[in-house]
C-alpha cells in the first residue's frame, strides 16, 4: 500500500470513529487505539507534506488566532421563526397552513409535519464544496454572518469532508450547543477562580464561537446539531434529486456524516404534534444538551414552496416554546463560598422550592456588586429561576413583600472559616481570602501541593486528603510532613462492590510505608517546587524557577520589597504584588515556619543557583511545547528545560530553538514548519535532556 493510500484509509477510520462517538454516542474503539491512529496519519503526513490537506483530521486546530471575524453572506437567508407559547398556538398554526394549502389549489387528506426538539445553542451555517468543508459561519442577522470557521473545525462532531460525494455547493444549517457537563464544568471552574459565571449553555455557546482563538474553542468542547441543506440555486436543497419530505433530508443529513438530532419525529397531524410536545416537557431534562421548545414544519418540500414567507418568518415552520419556569421564595440568607483561589462569592440560601422538575434550596448571587445592584436583602421574598434548566439563579427581590427591618447586605471583611482578612484588588469584583491553608482552599490545595509538576508526592490523592482534612489530621501544608505510616495504615474507606454491597477497605501498611517514603523525599525537592507548590497567585512553575534562581531562599524571596521583585528578570508589577501579598498575611509565615520545623528544604540547590549563570548545557536556549507528552507531562517537560538552563516560552519565533511536538499538538507545529524551527518528538525530547545532563 502507498502511503498516499494508507493516508486516505486512514482518514476514512478516524472520521468515522469520530462519527461514532461525537455523534452517535457509540465508541467502536479504545481511546489508545484511535490515538494510535492519529499518531500513525501525524507520521505519514509529516513525512509526506505534499499529501497534508486542509479537511484531514489532523488539521482541525490550525492557524494563529484571528484578528476579527469577516462578515459573509449566506447562500439563502437564514429566517428566524415565529413561536407558539400554548398548544392552542400550535393549532392555530395547522389551520393557517390547512387553509393557504386550500387557498393554494391542495385538498391534503393530511398534510404531515416534522417535529424537531430546539436546541439552544448558537444558529450556524457550514458551506461544503464538493463535499469538503470551506466555511463556518454565524447566523447574524440572517442574510449576513460572521465568519468562525477556524472555530467550526474543532467541533469534532463536523465533518471537514461528507461521508458521500456531494456535487457543488451546499450550505448546511444547523446549532452549535455546548453540552451539560462541559458547561458545568466550566462554570465550577469560573466559579473557582472567581470569574463571572456564564449564565446558560446557549451564551456560552455564542461567547465560544466568537473567541478569536480556535485552541480555546477546541478545549471548550462545543457540540452541534444540523437540520437543514440549501443549495445556491433551488433553496432547499434536494438531497441527490431523491428528498421530497423533510423527514427524508434529515435522513440524507445523517447519510452523509452530519450529526443530526436523532428524537425528531414524523407527525400526520397537529395532534399528534401537540402529543410530542407534552411528551418532552420533562423529558428534556435528561438529554445532555439545552433545548427550550419543539420546532415544528410542514413536512412536503412543495408544500413548503406554496405556503412561502413573509419578511420575517416561514409560513411553513413554526417553534414551541417551552415556558421559562419562576417560582417566588423566601430568602433564608445570604452567605459566602470560599474557592480553592481564595476567590469568596456570595450564594443564597432559599425556602426550599420546586423548579424545573427539582428542589431548589441555594442559587447563586454571582457577586458582592450584583447583590448590591439587586439590592437582595435577607429575609426577602426573591424570585428565582434555573438559568437554562442548569444554574437556580436569584432574579430579584419582590420589594412589595420585603419584611420590616430587612438590611442591605455587606460581603463579610474576614474569611469565615479562617479568619484572615478579605480584600479586592483594584478594578475587580472578586473578594479573595489570602490564607493559603484556610479549610475551604486547602483540599484543593493540598491536590496542587501534592501534583507531579509541585512537590511530587505520588499517593496523596484527592480521596485520601479529603479523609486527612475532614478528621484534622492535616490542617495545612506541613502537616503532611506530620504524617505517620501506623495512622495511615489504620485510615478506612467505603467501597461499593460490583453487587451493590458496600465494603469497609485499609488503607494498608504497605502503601502507607510507600507514601510516608514519597513525603519523606520530597522534604529535599528543588525550591522552585516548594514556591509553585505554595500556590501563591500567577505564581506558575516557570515562575517559580524565576524567583527562585533569583532569590535562592524562601527567606530572601519573603522579605523581598515590591521594588526588588519587579527589578527580577521577567517578574511585572501583577507578580510581584502578588508575592508581596501571599508574604505579608501572617498566617502564611506561619506555615513557613512550620515547614522549616518539618525539615522541608528552603533554599535553592546549587544547581538552581548555578542556572542563574548561564553555564548550563541548555543556557541561551528556547523551546516551546504543544500537545500531549507520552513520557512525562508538559510541566515536567518544561521544568528540566529550564533546570538544565533553557527558556520555555508560549509563542513561536524564528528565534525558537525547536518546538517540541507531542499528540494532538495545536498551531504551534504548523508555526513551526512555516518558520523553518525545528520539531522535536517524544523520544528527542528524552534523548536531548539525557545528553544534556
Amino acid at each position: 500500500m502507498t502511503p498516499a493510500e494508507r493516508i486516505d484509509e486512514l482518514r476514512r477510520s478516524i472520521r468515522h470513529h469520530e462519527e461514532r462517538y461525537y455523534v452517535h454516542d457509540a465508541p467502536e474503539i479504545a481511546d489508545a487505539d484511535f490515538d494510535a491512529l492519529m499518531q500513525e496519519l501525524r507520521a505519514l503526513e509529516a513525512a509526506h507534506p505534499d499529501l497534508v490537506t486542509p479537511e484531514s483530521p489532523t488539521q482541525r486546530v490550525g492557524g494563529r488566532p484571528a484578528d476579527g471575524f469577516l462578515a459573509v453572506l449566506h447562500l439563502q437567508p437564514m429566517l428566524s421563526l415565529d413561536n407558539a407559547y400554548a398548544e392552542e398556538d400550535l393549532r392555530a398554526f395547522g389551520d393557517r397552513v390547512a387553509r393557504a394549502l386550500t387557498a393554494a389549489g391542495e385538498t391534503p387528506p393530511e398534510i404531515g409535519y416534522v417535529a424537531e426538539l430546539k436546541i439552544d445553542g448558537l444558529g450556524i451555517a457550514l458551506t461544503y464544496d464538493n463535499g469538503v468543508l470551506v466555511r463556518g459561519a454565524t447566523r447574524g442577522d440572517g442574510v449576513t454572518g460572521e465568519e468562525v470557521t477556524g472555530n467550526v473545525r474543532t467541533i469534532r462532531a463536523i465533518p471537514l469532508r461528507l461521508g458521500h460525494a456531494v456535487p457543488g455547493v451546499v450550505e448546511v444549517r444547523g446549532e452549535v450547543y455546548f453540552p451539560r457537563s462541559a458547561f458545568e464544568q466550566m462554570n465550577r471552574e469560573r466559579a473557582d477562580t472567581g470569574e463571572a459565571l456564564f449564565a446558560n449553555p446557549r451564551n456560552a455557546a455564542a461567547g465560544t464561537m466568537r473567541n478569536l482563538d480556535p485552541a480555546l474553542v477546541a478545549r471548550r468542547r462545543l457540540g452541534a446539531w444540523t437540520y437543514q441543506v440549501v443549495s445556491s440555486s433551488t433553496g432547499e436543497h434536494e438531497a441527490a434529486g431523491t428528498a421530497a419530505t423533510h423527514a427524508s433530508a434529515l435522513e440524507t443529513l445523517a447519510g452523509w456524516g452530519l450529526p443530526v438530532e436523532p428524537h425528531w419525529r414524523r407527525c400526520r397531524s397537529i395532534e399528534e404534534v401537540v402529543a410530542f410536545c407534552q411528551e418532552w416537557q420533562e423529558k428534556r431534562r435528561q438529554l445532555e444538551f439545552e433545548t427550550d421548545g419543539v420546532v415544528v414544519k410542514v413536512d412536503r418540500l412543495d408544500y413548503r414552496s406554496r405556503l412561502g414567507a413573509t419578511s420575517k418568518f416561514p409560513r411553513w415552520a413554526i417553534a414551541f416554546k417551552y415556558p421559562a419556569e419562576q417560582k417566588t421564595t423566601r430568602l433564608r440568607a445570604i452567605e459566602v463560598n470560599v474557592g480553592r483561589t481564595g476567590a469568596v462569592t456570595p450564594y443564597a440560601v432559599l425556602e426550599p422550592v420546586l423548579i424545573s422538575g427539582s428542589t431548589v434550596s441555594m442559587a447563586t448571587l454571582h457577586n458582592a456588586d450584583d447583590v448590591a445592584r439587586k439590592d437582595i436583602r435577607a429575609g426577602d421574598w426573591v424570585l428565582v429561576e434555573k438559568a437554562g434548566d442548569v444554574i437556580p439563579r436569584v432574579i430579584g427581590p419582590v420589594v412589595s413583600r420585603r419584611p420590616a427591618g430587612a438590611v442591605p447586605w455587606e460581603m463579610p471583611a474576614a474569611c469565615p472559616l479562617c479568619g484572615s482578612a478579605l480584600r479586592r484588588e483594584d478594578e475587580e469584583v472578586v473578594w479573595r481570602c489570602e490564607h493559603v491553608s484556610c479549610p475551604a482552599r486547602l483540599r484543593r490545595g493540598l491536590e496542587h501541593f501534592a501534583s507531579r509538576g509541585a512537590m511530587d508526592i505520588e499517593g496523596l490523592g484527592e480521596a485520601l486528603i479529603e479523609q486527612l482534612v475532614t478528621s484534622g489530621r492535616v490542617r495545612d501544608y506541613a502537616d503532611v510532613y506530620g504524617l505517620a505510616a501506623d495512622e495511615l495504615a489504620a485510615l478506612t474507606s467505603v467501597a461499593v462492590r460490583a453487587d451493590g454491597r458496600e465494603v469497609q477497605r485499609t488503607f494498608g501498611r504497605k502503601s502507607a510505608d510507600k507514601l510516608v517514603a514519597r513525603i519523606d523525599r520530597s522534604r529535599g525537592n528543588e525550591l522552585w517546587r516548594l514556591i509553585y507548590g505554595l500556590g501563591i497567585r500567577h505564581v506558575g512553575s516557570h515562575a517559580a524557577q524565576v524567583l527562585a534562581r533569583a532569590f535562592g531562599s524562601i527567606d530572601a524571596l519573603r522579605g523581598a520589597t515590591p521594588e526588588a521583585l519587579e527589578a527580577t528578570s521577567e517578574v511585572g508589577p501583577v507578580l510581584a504584588a502578588s508575592v508581596r501579598r501571599y508574604f505579608d498575611e501572617p498566617r502564611n509565615l506561619a506555615l513557613i515556619d512550620r515547614l522549616r520545623e518539618a525539615r522541608v528544604r528552603l533554599e535553592a540547590r546549587p544547581e538552581e543557583r548555578q542556572a542563574a549563570g548561564g553555564d548550563l548545557p541548555l543556557a541561551g536556549r528556547t523551546y516551546v511545547l504543544t500537545g500531549t507528552l507520552r513520557s512525562m507531562t508538559r510541566e515536567e517537560a518544561a521544568a528540566a528545560i529550564e533546570r538544565l538552563g533553557g527558556k520555555v516560552t508560549s509563542s513561536v519565533s524564528r528565534k525558537t530553538t525547536a518546538v517540541v511536538v507531542g499528540d494532538n499538538p495545536g498551531s504551534k507545529a504548523d508555526q513551526a514548519q512555516a518558520l523553518g524551527v525545528p520539531t522535536l518528538d517524544d523520544a528527542a525530547l528524552a534523548a536531548l535532556l539525557a545528553g544534556a545532563t
